[in-house]
This record gives structure tokens, C-alpha cells and sequence, in this order.
């Protein structure tokens, strides 16, 4: 037996099931007014061609029978809207449901981004023709043939046992051709989702590549795996094709059948007519609803390998977060106790203890994988200590809630994220009531504020998807002005002044530490500059703290940071 549908899928559609029902609804009847009109002209033929009646007594007929054509348009077309409808409503309420739970994973979700957009965007739009088609088709397939045969039989048994016996034949072939089907569909969803995920990497790498000359080798490989999704696809029409090739044999078989037998009876007199002329009306009608369904099949194969990836994102696990908010406070001091985080097995914070005064500047330090941005995600709350805890002013963040936490805070990581819009809305992203003037102090204090007047529509200006038309200084300033913007008591920045020179970096650290009082500040840093204005310095190894204080004490003894310190001078020299 071919693979079932996710029954969770179904349930999606009661977000419309007034919608839904009433399309199908709407289906059925017109359906019923066809078999109305066959009857009606049957009998109109009948008359007209064996009773010699003028064509004025019969125009009430004529007039009924165009009537019931506007009926059915009319029908038709309110189907199609209550069941597209239905489709915007489900696939609304899918999109949501998958963006509110990526949300819930959090920025350290693992979910492949390519991934996750090509699931949400084309993976949801699959779902369309299954809802608005297929289904339908369902209801239509089971009382539409269920009616013409009870209206047959009673005028011939002959010609309603053909097309009882012959009916089945669709649906039991469709179970077969099910089983390549499927795989077929499969193979193809992963096709394009490689296909999407590969693209993504190429244009967001397109200048690593054109630099190092492998922008046509990219191209090759885009163009091959195009073609398997090509080659793909093809197939999959290639036996919906046969399918429908087969099908409309049996069909056709069956109706040619039942005209045969007609016309043999007409001849020696043994059927009348109106009845014959009647089932070969309805006969065609008996074979529509099931070739529909044939036609639509290839929806219900798209919906299983779309549900599989859809339902694979709303069945991740999601972090177990705190609920409780956030004790008001004018300070925020922070400690961490024997804190240890893992990662596919891999130690990467191994018993940290530390503390972060309230109201002090804290300089975390230590060469690349020490662990400084996993220790910055876990003071964040977007990952979760393996052991250990992190108390803020004598509170469990674990206990927490999120969006509490986040509320509190300002944060500025490696690589900011600007938007498709204005650098004003992209500064007043956390702080959407800021005027005009809160805009221009936040900018001036993260030296911003002479590039954006320079600008034309100063923060009116448009910067384009991810800051495509600013450079990563300023970049990275703008990402600066907008945590200033925030006026938050805890600055949490990773490497925030890595894109700037070493003037604009002096710049900013003295505007940093003219901040308001109460502000506690942990930045992670790499140029060593930051770290001789810190209250306090964090010496990371090997997810270990291997040292702690001053830039003095630290410069007076040996150890890591006064190494780190000796080779960037000796580097700067040379």
C-alpha cells in the first residue's frame, strides 16, 4: 500500500474547514447539476426528434437547461474561491506555526537556513493543489458515480454494471503506480532543497569565489544538480502521463463499450431512445470525478515528501526555557558557577566560574576556539549550560524567560544583520519609539553618525538585504549605534570592533566608556586595545579560565595574556 497521507496534515485543515467544506460542497452539487442537465436533454432531444413538437412549446426547457449551465459556472466558480480560500488560510497558519518554532529554537537552532526557506516558501506552496484538487476530488470520486449509478441502473443494468466493474479500475491502478510514484516525489523534494541550499552558499560566497576563480566551476555544479532536478521531475510527469495515457483507456474502453451495446439494441428495437441516449450522456460524467483524481494524484504524492520536510521542522525539539520574568533592576551583575557546555560530544565551556560586576566593563580574551562566543550564547540564553549555572543579580537566567532577558539587554555579534529597509528603521529596531534626536546620539556615539549624514535621506537612506551597499565598518558601527539605542544595563558585544580601524576603535572605546552609569559591559575581543581599558579581563583556553584581572596585574606575570599581548605589539612593529 502506497504511503499515507500525515494524518497531522489533515488536521490543518480545520484552520478553514468551513472554507474547505464549502468548496467541496459546491463541488458536489455541481456535479449533481450536470447529471440534471443530461436528463434535461435527453429528454429535449427526445422530443424534439421522435414527438415532432415545434421548438416554441419547449422553450421553458431551453431556458431551464441554459439556466442550469449558469448555475454550474456559477457553482464552479465559487468553488475555486472558497477552496482557494481554504488553501491561503492552511498555508498561512503552516507558515506561522513552522516561523514561531524556529523562533522558539532560537539563534542557536542547527535548522539549515536554505533549508528551512525552501520547506517554508515552496515545500507550503505544494501543499495548494492537494487542499484545493485533490481533496475535493476525494468527495467527488465517491458520490458523483455513486449517484449516476443509482439513476442507470434502474434504465439499464447492463450499462451500469460496465461501468461499475469499470470504475475501480482507476483508483486500484492509481495504488499501483503509488509505489514508483512516491520514491519519485521524494527524490525530487531532495533535489530541490539541494539544489536551494547550494544556490544560497554560491551567492553569499560569490566573492570568495570570483577571487579565487571558481565562480564557473560553481556554475557547473548548479547546472548539474539543476539537471538531476530536471531529469527528476521528468519522470515524474513521464508516468503521471502514462498514467493518465491508461487510464483514459479504460475510460474511453468502457464508454465505447456501452455505446456499442446501445447502438446493437437500437438497431433491432430492443431499448428506446431516451433511456439509451441518457446513460450515454452519463457515461462520460461517471468517468470525470476519477479522472480528476488521476490528474491530481501527483498533488497527494507532493504533499507526503512536503509534510515529511514541513513536520520535520514542527517536530524539533525546542529548548526548555524559563517562565519567570525578570526581577527589576538599576544593575545587573552576573555570575557564572562551574559552568560546562558540550557539543556533538566536545567539551567547549569546561568548569567556568567567573563574575561580571554590575556597573564594570568585563574583557573576555583568548585565541580563536576558546570558547568566547559559547560563553557569550550562554550568558544570552541561547544556549543552555550542560553544567552549571549563570545567576543575574542572584537569579537562575535558566528559570528566566526569554524574552524577558533579551529585553534587558543589547547585543552586538561577530557578523550584525541589517535589513532591507531604511538605516533608521534598522536603528530603531529594539527601540521602535526612538525620535529623531535619540537616532543621532546613538549614531554619534558609535562614530556613525558622519557617514549616515553624508548619505542622501540621511536615516532615510534605503540599505539594501544585509547591508549589501555599506562596508563592514560600517556595518558594524550602524550594529553599534542600534545597541546604544537601546539604552539596555548589560552590553554584551562579540568582537563588535574587529571591522574598524584603530582609530575609530579608540573612538568608540572612549565613547564607551563615557556610558551611563550602571551599565555593565562584556565584550569579547581579539585586538588587545579593548582589553587595557576593561575593569576586568577573562583569560579563556581550551574553554578553561586560565586567567583573570587587570591589564596591569596580567602585563606583571607570565602567562597567557601577556603573550597574546607581546606577539600583537611584535606584529604591529612589523
Amino acid at each position: 500500500m502506497s504511503e499515507r497521507i500525515d494524518p497531522r496534515l489533515m488536521r490543518e485543515g480545520r484552520r478553514a474547514r468551513g472554507a474547505l467544506y464549502g468548496s467541496i460542497a459546491l463541488g458536489l452539487i455541481s456535479a449533481w447539476v450536470v447529471i440534471g442537465q443530461s436528463v434535461l436533454l435527453a429528454k429535449l432531444v427526445t422530443t424534439i426528434s421522435f414527438h415532432h413538437i415545434n421548438l416554441q412549446p419547449l422553450m421553458p426547457w431551453v431556458a431551464g437547461l441554459a439556466g442550469l449551465f449558469l448555475v454550474r459556472a456559477l457553482l464552479t466558480y465559487g468553488a475555486e474561491v472558497l477552496a482557494s480560500r481554504a488553501c491561503l488560510a492552511i498555508k498561512t497558519g503552516l507558515r506561522a506555526a513552522m516561523l514561531e518554532k524556529l523562533f522558539a529554537r532560537g539563534p542557536a537552532g542547527e535548522a539549515a537556513s536554505a533549508e528551512a526557506a525552501t520547506t517554508m516558501l515552496d515545500g507550503v506552496e505544494t501543499l495548494d493543489p492537494y487542499f484545493a484538487r485533490y481533496l475535493p476530488q476525494m468527495y467527488l470520486c465517491v458520490a458523483v458515480p455513486l449517484a449516476i449509478l443509482a439513476l442507470v441502473f434502474p434504465l439499464d443494468w447492463i450499462s451500469g454494471l460496465v461501468l461499475l466493474v469499470a470504475g475501480p479500475l482507476i483508483p486500484l491502478f492509481m495504488v499501483f503506480v503509488g509505489y514508483r510514484a512516491e520514491a519519485i516525489n521524494q527524490r525530487q523534494w531532495e533535489k530541490l532543497l539541494q539544489l536551494g541550499t547550494h544556490f544560497l552558499d554560491v551567492l553569499q560566497g560569490l566573492t570568495t569565489l570570483k577571487l579565487f576563480g571558481r565562480a564557473r566551476d560553481e556554475i557547473a555544479i548548479i547546472a548539474r544538480i539543476s539537471d538531476d532536478y530536471r531529469r527528476t521531475t521528468m519522470e515524474g510527469l513521464r508516468i503521471a502521463f502514462l498514467t493518465s495515457a491508461v487510464l483514459e483507456f479504460f475510460a474511453s474502453l468502457a464508454i465505447a463499450l456501452v455505446a456499442v451495446m446501445f447502438g446493437a439494441r437500437l438497431i433491432h428495437g430492443h431499448f428506446n431512445f431516451y433511456p439509451a441516449f441518457l446513460v450515454l450522456l452519463l457515461a462520460p460524467e461517471f468517468f470525470v470525478p476519477l479522472r480528476g483524481l488521476s490528474v491530481h494524484y501527483h498533488a497527494r504524492m507532493s504533499a507526503i515528501a512536503s509534510a515529511k520536510q514541513i513536520f520535520e521542522i514542527l517536530d524539533a525539539p525546542v529548548p526548555q526555557h524559563g517562565t519567570s520574568p525578570l526581577a527589576p533592576a538599576e544593575q545587573f551583575d552576573l555570575l557564572c558557577e562551574n559552568l560546562s557546555f558540550s557539543y556533538a560530544g566536545h567539551n567547549v565551556i569546561e568548569n567556568f566560574s567567573a563574575h561580571f560586576p554590575a556597573g564594570k566593563t568585563t574583557v573576555i580574551v583568548g585565541t580563536s576556539g576558546a570558547g568566547k562566543t559559547t560563553l557569550s550564547r550562554l550568558l544570552l540564553g541561547f544556549l543552555h549550560p550542560t553544567v552549571g549555572r549563570i545567576l543575574v543579580n542572584g537569579q537562575n537566567l535558566a528559570d528566566v524567560a526569554p524574552e524577558s532577558w533579551w529585553r534587558a539587554l543589547a547585543w552586538v555579534p561577530q557578523m550584525p544583520r541589517l535589513f532591507h529597509g531604511s538605516i533608521g528603521d534598522n536603528l530603531a529596531l529594539g527601540q521602535p519609539q526612538a525620535d529623531y534626536a535619540a537616532l543621532r546620539g546613538a549614531a554619534a556615539r558609535a562614530h556613525a553618525y558622519n557617514f549616515i549624514k553624508s548619505m542622501p535621506g540621511k536615516f532615510g537612506a534605503q540599505v539594501g538585504e544585509g547591508g549589501a551597499n555599506l562596508s563592514g565598518g560600517e556595518i558594524q558601527r550602524l550594529a553599534l549605534a542600534r545597541a546604544y539605542l537601546r539604552e539596555a544595563k548589560l552590553l554584551i558585544l562579540d568582537e563588535a570592533t574587529a571591522s574598524l580601524d584603530a582609530t575609530t576603535e579608540a573612538a568608540i572605546l572612549d565613547a564607551m566608556a563615557m556610558m551611563k552609569t550602571g551599565c555593565t559591559a562584556i565584550i569579547i575581543a581579539h585586538r588587545l586595545a579593548v582589553a587595557e581599558r576593561a575593569d576586568q579581563i577573562l583569560v579563556m583556553e581550551e574553554g578553561r579560565l586560565v586567567q583573570s584581572g587587570t591589564h596591569e596585574h596580567l602585563m606583571s606575570e607570565p602567562g597567557p595574556y601577556r603573550t597574546m599581548v607581546t606577539t600583537q605589539r611584535e606584529a604591529a612593529y612589523v
